[in-house]
C-alpha cells in the first residue's frame, strides 16, 4: 500500500501541535484564567471599604457572568469537538461526499437538517461543521449546518416547546431558522469559490484529504485496535478543544463585560416599539450569548415586556450569531465572509420580526 506524501513542514506543524508539552502548556492557560477568575470572584466577594463597594460589586457580577457563560459553554463544546474528531477518524472523506447530495439547494437543506442527527449548540456546531468541510462536503451544507444546528436539534427543540407551553413558537423558530439557513447556505455556497470562503487552514486539510486515502481505508478495513481508535478520536479531540477553547474564553469575556458594564434597564424600556423592540432583543442575544439549549427559557421572560416579533427575533438570530460563536467562525471561514454571514442574519432577522408584528 503506497503511504502517502506528507511534507517535512506539515509533519514538524502536526507532531507540534499533538505533543505533549503544547497540550500541557495550552492546559495550563485555560486552567490559569479560570483560576483567576474564581479568585477574583472569591476575593470581590469579602468585607470591603464602602468606596470600593460599587467595583467590587462589578468584579463580581463580571466574574459570575464569565463563568456562567464558559461552564455553560463547555460541554457542547467538548461535544462537538468528539463529534468532529469522530467523522474525522471514523468516516472517509468519500463516504461522506456520496452520503451528501451535491446541489446546492439541496446540499443546503441536508445540512440545515443534520442537526437533527447531531445535536450540538452553536460552540459545537462549528468544529463540527469545519470537520464536515474538511472532509470535502460541498460548501452549502457546512455554512447551513453551522447556523441551523443550534436551533434544530432535538434538545433545543423540546426546552422551547416546555418553555412556551406549546409548539407555535417551535414551529415559527424552527422554519425561520431553517429558511434563513437554506438561504445563505445557498448564496455563499454558489455565488463565491471555496477557497475565497474558507480559511487557510481548512483549505490545507482539505487539500491533505483529497491526496490521503489510507487512513481512512485503514480505519474502515479495521487494521487498528478499538483501543487505538479511541485514543486517536481523544488527541484530535483535545487539540482541537484548546484551538477552540481560546475562542469561548475571549466571546466569554467581552460578552461578560457588555453585560455588566452597559445598563440593561435602558435597553428593556424600548420594548414597546415594533421596530425598536426587535432591534433591542437582538443586540441583548448577541450581548448575552446564552446556549441556544436555555435560551428560551429567557426569551420567555421577554413576552410580556417585548412585541412577539422581538421574542421571535432573539429566539433565532442568537443561536446564529453572538459573541462567541462569531469569534469561533473564524476559525472556519474567512473574517470577509463572517462579517457576511453576520450581516445577512441580522437582515433576515430583522425583517422577520418586523414582520410579525405588524402582520401578526
Amino acid at each position: 500500500m503506497e503511504v502517502p506524501h506528507q511534507s517535512s513542514a506539515s509533519v514538524r506543524d502536526t507532531a507540534k501541535r499533538l505533543s505533549p508539552w503544547s497540550v500541557v502548556r495550552r492546559s495550563a492557560m485555560v486552567m490559569a484564567w479560570i483560576l483567576v477568575f474564581l479568585l477574583l470572584w472569591l476575593a470581590s466577594a469579602l468585607a470591603v471599604p464602602p468606596n470600593l463597594a460599587t467595583w467590587t460589586g462589578r468584579l463580581q457580577g463580571f466574574t459570575t457572568v464569565f463563568l456562567g457563560i464558559f461552564i455553560e459553554a463547555l460541554p457542547f463544546l467538548l461535544a462537538g469537538v468528539l463529534v468532529s474528531s469522530i467523522l474525522h477518524l471514523y468516516i472517509s472523506a468519500e463516504r461522506l461526499q456520496r452520503m451528501t447530495p451535491h446541489h446546492p439547494l439541496l446540499a443546503a437543506l441536508s445540512g440545515a437538517l443534520l442537526g437533527l442527527a447531531l445535536p450540538v449548540c452553536e460552540c459545537g456546531a462549528i468544529p463540527a461543521a469545519r470537520r464536515l468541510l474538511q472532509k470535502g462536503v460541498a460548501l452549502p451544507v457546512g455554512i447551513a449546518f453551522v447556523l441551523a444546528a443550534p436551533v434544530i436539534n432535538p434538545i433545543v427543540i423540546i426546552s422551547t416547546a416546555v418553555a412556551f407551553g406549546g409548539w407555535e413558537m417551535v414551529a415559527w423558530r424552527v422554519g425561520l431558522t431553517l429558511l434563513f439557513a437554506v438561504i445563505i447556505g445557498v448564496l455563499l455556497g454558489t455565488a463565491v469559490n471555496a477557497s475565497t470562503v474558507l480559511a487557510p487552514n481548512v483549505l490545507i486539510s482539505i487539500d491533505e484529504h483529497d491526496h490521503d486515502h489510507t487512513c481512512d481505508h485503514d480505519h474502515d478495513h479495521g487494521h487498528e485496535q478499538e483501543t487505538d481508535r479511541l485514543r486517536q478520536v481523544l488527541s484530535h479531540a483535545r487539540s482541537e478543544f484548546f484551538e477552540m477553547g481560546r475562542f469561548l474564553v475571549l466571546g466569554a469575556l467581552l460578552a461578560a463585560a457588555l453585560q455588566t458594564l452597559i445598563p440593561q434597564q435602558p435597553l428593556l424600556a424600548l420594548g414597546n416599539g415594533p421596530v425598536i423592540s426587535v432591534l433591542v432583543l437582538m443586540a441583548l442575544a448577541v450581548v448575552l450569548s446564552v446556549c441556544s439549549t436555555v435560551d428560551s427559557f429567557i426569551a420567555l421572560s421577554f413576552v410580556n415586556t417585548f412585541t412577539p416579533g422581538a421574542v421571535l427575533a432573539f429566539l433565532v438570530f442568537g443561536p446564529m450569531i453572538d459573541i462567541k460563536s462569531t469569534l469561533m467562525l473564524t476559525t472556519t471561514f474567512r473574517r470577509r465572509i463572517v462579517v457576511i454571514i453576520v450581516l445577512l442574519c441580522f437582515q433576515l432577522a430583522l425583517l422577520a420580526g418586523i414582520a410579525c408584528n405588524f402582520l401578526l
